[in-house]
């Protein structure tokens, strides 16, 4: 599943060819994802401009000056700046069509992902008022982790992935990050030291900060290419490597599950 590392290359990759372009048509063919696609996107977007991109948790948002085109990967979804004719492949559900023959096109296998519309202020849709604040930000930081988790049971784990807590920390880089703060992925939120609280924030925004970093190589690929960043060529220091040495101390990491998602850890360097 693209995770915000992922999504935040597929901007980087996508914007330079659609901002200030104009849009003069959409293709839609498969109009039922996740949710239905509106059956009058194309009106609502010919003609128009995409006056700016921007990402809010794992969304993408078009801004096209009266609302903002919502798109969300979900678990297999992509995109990819490809010349106007190519030909649709299977899988390919939309096209929203450039006057400078480019066209940004949307494959997603298992339609989980979504394409959706919204006048603004986007930030009052039930998709975004209730997200936490952007891990980059000065918003997100040890303290605020701290006072949210008072009194709480909630394996630590799963308090750094809810969206409320903060948004964009995935299962990948809440293995990463944990590991990185020494912290026991099963370990109550509400028993962390603040102390701990500031250098786990620090370790969130160290994983993903190098996970985008890594992912800027492969921004060629988003044109003609198949819209997919290299992320999961990145090393990582406990995901997907259950039962291999700890790159701390050579003791064998060990696998659990936490809300049935996959958890890596050692547990002696993780306590």
């Amino acid at each position: 599943m693209p995770e915000l590392p992922e999504v935040e290359t597929t901007l980087r990759g996508i914007e330079p060819h659609i901002q200030r372009q104009r849009i003069t048509e959409v293709i839609i063919r498969q109009p039922q994802l996740r949710w239905p696609i509106p059956s009058n996107l194309d009106q609502l977007l010919a003609g128009k401009k995409v006056l700016s991109c921007q990402r809010r948790a794992k969304y993408l948002l078009l801004n096209i000056g009266n609302g903002f085109v919502i798109i969300h990967l979900g678990m297999s979804g992509s995109l990819r700046i490809i010349p106007s004719e190519t030909p649709a492949e299977k899988h390919d559900h939309v096209d929203i069509v450039f006057d400078n023959n480019k066209t940004l096109r949307y494959h997603d296998p298992r339609r989980f992902g979504a394409v959706l519309w919204v006048e603004p202020p986007f930030e009052q849709h039930k998709l975004f008022s209730q997200l936490g604040p952007e891990p980059l930000t000065d918003d997100f930081d040890g303290k605020r982790l701290f006072t949210l988790s008072r009194q709480k049971k909630t394996p630590a784990k799963t308090f750094i992935m809810d969206n409320k807590t903060v948004v964009g920390v995935g299962n990948i880089y809440a293995n990463e990050a944990l590991f990185m703060a020494g912290i026991h992925p099963r370990r109550a939120a509400g028993k962390i030291s603040l102390q701990r609280y500031i250098k786990l924030a620090g370790a969130i925004k160290q994983v993903l900060r190098k996970a985008i970093a890594e992912g800027g190589t492969t921004l060629k690929d988003f044109v003609g290419g198949d819209g997919k960043p290299g992320y999961f060529q990145q090393q990582l220091n406990v995901y997907g490597r259950s039962s291999l040495p700890c790159v701390k101390c050579d003791r064998p990491l060990k696998e659990i599950k936490i809300s049935a998602r996959s958890t890596v850890f050692c547990s002696n360097c993780q306590r």
